[in-house]
């Protein structure tokens, strides 16, 4: 059994499955934070298929990027749960997330994440023998800037698909600035809990497993009350 957390957006998600099917999940969003709401999704998530912590096979966290307060919740959860079982943990990138079940239909992608101050979190994906591989470097920035580097790379002469949670919001801007290039899909949150599912049992049966004292999420900013800000990963002290 896999136990899947995703704590990326205001959109948080748990998620139970088992040999590459999903037997539960939970999706809601979060009009305040995840501290009181995620380990009672837990809980009851558990409960519901009569499993203890120490029953499960793994544990799968988005990474984000995403809320530096959100992802510490989904983290440190995730962390302590398997600290609890002695089951592995792995993590995986919330725009992996976003982007897996389109990453076969042939055209190039682009997932978004809206990163706030009217900016998005994008990572672009290629096709063929390089479908599921980063064509660039993942960006953070204004959407007219992200979509006017877009329109001059070879790869969007032909169409693209945008999904991610920060796709419908730039709907109207990305058709007007790619035309018939730009193939916009739409965003059920629930969708990436269940690629989360997947894309983790695919590193557990690998053994792509993570550690525990290295494993970070991807903050898109550091909190607003502290140091220096950074829109890279930032690493904790432990």
């Amino acid at each position: 059994m896999l136990l899947a957390i995703d704590t990326s957006t205001r959109y948080a998600g748990v998620a139970l499955a088992d040999a590459g099917r999903v037997l539960s999940a939970r999706s809601w969003y979060s009009a305040v934070n995840h501290t009181a709401e995620l380990m009672p999704a837990v809980a009851r998530t558990l409960e519901g298929a009569g499993l203890t912590v120490k029953e499960l096979d793994g544990i799968a966290v988005a990474l984000g990027p995403g809320g530096f307060s959100a992802l510490r919740v989904g983290m440190s959860v995730a962390k302590g749960l398997a600290l609890a079982s002695g089951q592995p943990l792995v993590g995986v990138g919330t725009l992996d997330l976003e982007a897996h079940c389109y990453l076969e239909s042939g055209l190039p992608v682009c997932a978004l994440l809206d990163a706030g101050r009217s900016e998005v979190a994008s990572a672009s994906f290629g096709t063929g023998p390089a479908a599921g591989q980063r064509t660039r470097d993942d960006l953070i920035g204004p959407p007219e800037e992200l979509l006017a580097e877009l329109a001059e790379t070879p790869e969007t002469r032909e169409p693209t698909l945008f999904c991610g949670e920060g796709t419908p919001p730039h709907a109207e801007l990305i058709r007007e600035r790619l035309g018939r290039r730009a193939v916009v899909a739409g965003h059920t949150p629930a969708a990436r809990l269940y690629a989360l599912a997947e894309l983790g049992r695919r590193r557990l049966e690998t053994g792509a497993t993570d550690d525990l004292a290295t494993l970070q999420p991807y903050y898109l900013r550091m909190p607003t009350i502290g140091g220096p800000k950074r829109r890279d990963r930032v690493v904790q002290q432990s």
